[in-house]
């Protein structure tokens, strides 16, 4: 049975010391080339936070994933006691929320003006970010002050943008629309458009300028 306790003067951490001769006499395996890990530190996942949004924009949500998956590893590994370190990303993710390190609605309206630039429908952009933990409320707010007063037309703004990275409907050679007209309305409803802005895209004559 494994005894965790904190160790080191520097900062909380968290080890754990096998009771059994055979666990304390043989040292832990590693892969060939890499120095065995210490105990998991309070100040090691604060530094990953940083690291990470330093490269990534995130969610609240997202960055205590991020962290949790990081104690996990560290708890099979023996290297923490999992419930301590928990506990740790709780408090880095709240810090992290109130001095604006990270912030939902930043992390909502980035998402959403970039994704309704490549083409992504209301649906599509909805589903995306309730899957990184953003409340849907600010979800509909933030979509509502991309869009502005006529969200009818940035949603067919968006199926056109889509349809033409696509190559679909009046996109197409003219000798292909016809046959693949089901196959364009499909690929504009796999997107999260109704079909009236789908048939509205694929129908059309030509291109708007």
């Amino acid at each position: 049975m494994a005894k965790f306790g904190k160790v080191g003067a520097t900062g909380e951490s968290c080890d754990s010391r096998c009771m059994t001769d055979r666990d304390t006499d043989t040292p832990r395996e590693t892969p060939r080339g890499r120095a065995p890990r210490g105990p998991l530190k309070k100040r090691s996942l604060e530094n990953a936070a940083l690291h990470y949004l330093e490269r990534h924009a995130s969610s609240v949500a997202g960055l205590r994933r991020v962290l949790d998956r990081r104690v996990e590893r560290a708890a099979r590994e023996e290297r923490c006691d999992r419930d301590e370190a928990a506990a740790w990303v709780e408090d880095i993710v709240a810090r992290f929320a109130r001095s604006g390190l990270v912030d939902d609605r930043l992390f909502a309206e980035g998402k959403i003006a970039s994704r309704r630039r490549r083409g992504d429908s209301a649906r599509r952009i909805r589903m995306t970010l309730r899957e990184k933990g953003v409340d849907p409320d600010l979800i509909d707010q933030a979509l509502s002050e991309e869009d502005g007063d006529d969200s009818r037309a940035a949603e067919l703004a968006a199926a056109w943008r889509l349809a033409r990275r696509r190559r679909l409907g009046p996109y197409r050679p003219g000798a292909d629309r016809e046959a693949s007209r089901n196959r364009d309305l499909a690929a504009l409803a796999r997107a999260g458009f109704d079909l009236g802005t789908a048939r509205t895209v694929i129908d059309a004559e030509t291109p708007p300028e």
